[in-house]
């Protein structure tokens, strides 16, 4: 197995909208740490991250086809930071620089050649960490979070660290509305301390299917300017500390099997949850409005945005495209959009594994991709979240189902490939 991996500062100059927060309207005012873009590529396929809060799926696109690797043979993911640039046209976030989201595609396509261009022989080392007890369940008091910690380390045949790949299903959102400074929030420092524990290697994050969690505050504690004491650059690397420590203390084996990888597009359906017409949610928003304080405002005003553009146009099904990676043998399923994580334990159960990694934020993001449980509850995500988007309404039940079939049929598909090349003469 040949492996590399790759890191380029993407840090956007201050002035910039930022993306994450309808409340926040003022612009970046400078950078308490660096956004970058990380790669790492695995024999023919690579997994490049950036520092962002989601990217589009035509950047996404540009992204795999100026590559080096086959363009069915990578993913491309989202830290899903909330203290990033807007870059994903009409969707979250303020208005998006067209020179900056340049800038990031021209750094993924970089960081993934620079990944294979400095592959070396290596081996792969898999475990799991403990649970590091971060993620709550926003939607529900002690409700269901993902607390697999996945860790897998890369080391050339002298035992120099390559990489080191992580994931954790933790909303990045422990800085608030209030923060105007850019940062990749509690990954970044789980980055940190990882690399200072393993010089010279590359800490790839990920961020799993993270929907229905963050540190334990609702959603909607998020539309306010108000400091917070639990919402500080400190509390993100106290959050850090305690999943870098599991990452450190995971007992690791050394992991064999091919490099393979399966992805499908398919189409999921939208659904509009409003009931009244376009004219009148617009006109009830407008009388909100005038009375609303300034984080509302800003609130409202993308909401009556949305209610005279978005409201009555067709509903056309968006298509996702979902890939499953084996990396020694373990298995990766990146998944498009904001996944709960009842979609992810779902998927190892059908699989029988428990080792299975599943990411959200993949190849395009548009927006959360809930359940069919999660419906009858409505709220943020289910009832609200799709006007920040830009989508003219909520994923339909079933499409979270959905994702998961491709996943689990994907999965199967790989199983199958590997069968018939164990077995040919």
């Amino acid at each position: 197995m040949r492996v590399g991996a790759a890191i380029i500062d993407v840090t956007p100059p201050a002035g910039l909208a930022m993306a994450g927060f309808a409340a926040r309207a003022k612009p970046a005012q400078g950078a308490h740490d660096a956004l970058t873009v990380r790669a790492i590529a695995v024999d023919d396929t690579a997994i490049v991250c950036a520092d962002v809060i989601g990217l589009h799926e035509g950047s996404c696109e540009r992204i795999r086809a100026q590559a080096s690797l086959d363009a069915d043979r990578i993913i491309v993911a989202a830290l899903h930071t909330h203290g990033g640039p807007a870059c994903m046209p009409g969707r979250i976030g303020g208005r998006v620089d067209e020179d900056y989201i340049t800038q990031l595609e021209t750094a993924c396509v970089a960081a993934i050649d620079r990944a294979v261009a400095n592959q070396k022989p290596a081996r792969i080392l898999f475990g799991l960490g403990a649970d590091p007890d971060i993620a709550r369940n926003r939607r529900h008091a002690g409700g269901l979070v993902d607390a697999h910690l996945p860790v897998m380390r890369f080391e050339a045949e002298d035992g120099a660290r390559i990489a080191i790949v992580t994931a954790y299903a933790c909303h990045p959102v422990v800085l608030g509305a209030d923060n105007l400074l850019w940062t990749a929030d509690y990954p970044g420092f789980v980055r940190q301390q990882l690399e200072a524990a393993h010089p010279g290697a590359v800490v790839v994050f990920l961020t799993g299917c993270a929907a229905d969690a963050n540190t334990g505050h609702s959603a909607h504690a998020s539309i306010s300017l108000a400091a917070n004491p639990d919402r500080t650059f400190e509390a993100a690397a106290r959050t850090a500390s305690r999943i870098a420590g599991s990452v450190l203390s995971a007992p690791l084996v050394i992991t064999h099997g091919a490099t393979a990888v399966a992805s499908r597009a398919i189409e999921l359906g939208l659904a509009r949850r409003e009931m009244e017409t376009q004219q009148a949610l617009a006109a009830q928003w407008r009388g909100e409005f005038e009375i609303a304080d300034s984080a509302r405002r800003a609130l409202l005003a993308e909401w009556i945005a949305w209610a005279e553009t978005r409201t009555d146009e067709p509903l056309h099904p968006w298509p996702a495209r979902v890939t499953v990676m084996t990396w020694g043998g373990k298995r990766i399923v990146a998944l498009p959009g904001e996944i709960f994580a009842e979609t992810a334990i779902s998927i190892r159960a059908r699989l029988n594994d428990p080792d299975t990694i599943v990411i959200g934020f993949c190849d395009g993001c548009p927006g959360y991709i809930a359940p069919a449980s999660e419906f009858p509850h409505g709220g943020y995500e289910i009832d609200e979240a799709h006007r920040y988007y830009g989508m003219p309404a909520t994923f339909a039940p079933g499409a979270a189902e959905k994702l998961a079939d491709a996943a689990v049929e994907l999965a199967a598909e790989l199983e199958e490939r590997a069968t018939a090349a164990r077995s040919y003469p």
